[in-house]
C-alpha cells in the first residue's frame, strides 16, 4: 500500500465517522429532548435540548482528540478511555430511558442503535487510527531506508571510480617512464574504454529514464481508472439514496393519512353518541372531550356529550390548547 492509498483510507475514515457522529448527536437530541420535557417543570421545559447537546458535545470533544493523538502517535492515559466510555453510556441510557420506563423492550433495542453504533465506532475508528499511523511510520521509515541505500551505493561506485582512475594515472605513469611508445599505446587504449564505458553509461541511464517513464504513466492511467471506478460508484450509492429516500417519505406519508384517517374515525365514534344525563367515566369524559376540543364543538356541547360541568370542561380544552402550543414548540 504507497501513501496515496493510505491517505484516502484515511479521508475515509474521518467522513464515515463524523458521519456516524452527526448522525448519532442528531437521533439523540430529537430523542432524549422530549423525555428531559417531560419530567422538567413546565417553565423550564425549554431546557431540554441543553443535556443531550452536552453529552453529544463531549462525544465530539473525544472523537476529535483521539483522531489527533493517532496521528500523532500518542496516548492520552486512561482519563480519555474513561471519558469516551462514560460519554458512550450516558448517550445509551439517555436513548433507553424513556422506552424502558415504559417496558417497551423493542423500543430500548432500536433506541440502542445509535448509541451502540457511536461507542463502537469511536472505539475501531481510533484503532484505525494507530494502525495508519504505524503504516505511515513504516512506509517513511522504509523509504529513508532505501534513499540511504542508494546513497551508499553512490557513494561506494565514486569511490571505486576515483581508486581506479588514481590506478590507472599511476600505472601509465610507470609506464611513462619505461616505453613511451607503449604509453601512447596504453593511453588511445584507455581512451577508448572510457568511450566506451561512457556510451554504456548512457544507454543505461536513457533505459532507466524509459523505465520510469513507463511506469510513471502506467501508474497515471491506473490512477485515472480507479477515479472513474470511484466515481461510478458514488453515482450509483447516491441513485440508490435518493431512491430510498423517496420510498420512506412516501411510506411516512401514506403512515400520517392513516393516522389522521383512524383519529377521525375514533372522534366521530366518541361524539356520536349524542348528550348524556349523568356523568360518564373521568377517562372516556376526557376523551370525548379531547375529540370535541380537535373538532371544535364548544363547550355546552361537549358538556352535553360527556355529562360533566361546563368549568370542567373548559379547563379539559385549556389543556388541549396549551398541549398543542408545546407540541408546536418543540417541533
Amino acid at each position: 500500500m504507497n501513501g496515496v492509498q493510505i491517505r484516502s483510507a484515511e479521508r475515509a475514515l474521518n467522513v464515515g465517522t463524523w458521519l456516524i457522529v452527526s448522525g448519532a448527536m442528531l437521533y439523540s437530541v430529537l430523542t432524549v429532548t422530549p423525555l428531559m420535557a417531560a419530567h422538567a417543570p413546565q417553565q423550564w421545559r425549554w431546557t431540554a435540548p441543553i443535556l443531550p447537546l452536552v453529552v453529544d458535545a463531549a462525544v465530539v470533544i473525544v472523537v476529535r482528540l483521539d483522531s489527533v493523538l493517532a496521528r500523532l502517535g500518542g496516548e492520552g492515559g486512561r482519563w480519555p478511555v474513561v471519558l469516551r466510555w462514560m460519554t458512550g453510556c450516558m448517550t445509551l441510557a439517555l436513548n433507553t430511558a424513556d422506552s424502558a420506563l415504559k417496558k417497551d423492550l423493542v423500543g430500548v433495542a432500536v433506541h440502542a442503535v445509535a448509541p451502540l453504533l457511536l461507542i463502537v465506532t469511536a472505539e475501531t475508528g481510533l484503532a484505525y487510527r494507530r494502525a495508519i499511523t504505524a503504516a505511515v511510520a513504516r512506509l517513511e521509515a522504509e523509504e529513508r531506508t532505501e534513499h540511504q541505500a542508494r546513497e551508499r551505493a553512490a557513494a561506494e561506485r565514486r569511490e571505486a571510480a576515483d581508486r581506479q582512475a588514481r590506478e590507472e594515472r599511476e600505472h601509465t605513469a610507470a609506464l611513462a617512464r619505461e616505453q613511451r611508445e607503449h604509453e601512447a599505446r596504453l593511453a588511445a587504449e584507455q581512451t577508448e574504454r572510457e568511450e566506451a564505458a561512457r556510451r554504456a553509461e548512457q544507454a543505461e541511464r536513457e533505459a532507466r529514464e524509459r523505465a520510469e517513464r513507463e511506469d510513471r504513466e502506467r501508474a497515471e492511467r491506473m490512477r485515472e481508472q480507479q477515479q472513474r471506478e470511484r466515481e461510478r460508484h458514488e453515482r450509483e450509492a447516491e441513485q440508490r439514496h435518493q431512491a430510498e429516500r423517496l420510498a420512506a417519505e412516501q411510506a411516512a406519508r401514506r403512515q400520517q393519512q392513516e393516522a389522521a384517517e383512524r383519529e377521525r374515525r375514533e372522534r366521530a365514534e366518541l361524539l356520536s353518541g349524542g348528550p348524556v344525563n349523568t356523568k360518564l367515566p373521568e377517562d372516556r369524559a376526557r376523551q370525548i372531550v379531547a375529540a370535541a376540543s380537535a373538532t371544535g364543538l364548544p363547550v355546552r356541547t361537549a358538556a352535553e356529550l360527556c355529562g360533566w360541568s361546563t368549568g370542567w370542561v373548559s379547563a379539559r380544552y385549556q389543556e388541549q390548547r396549551d398541549r398543542a402550543v408545546l407540541e408546536g414548540a418543540s417541533s
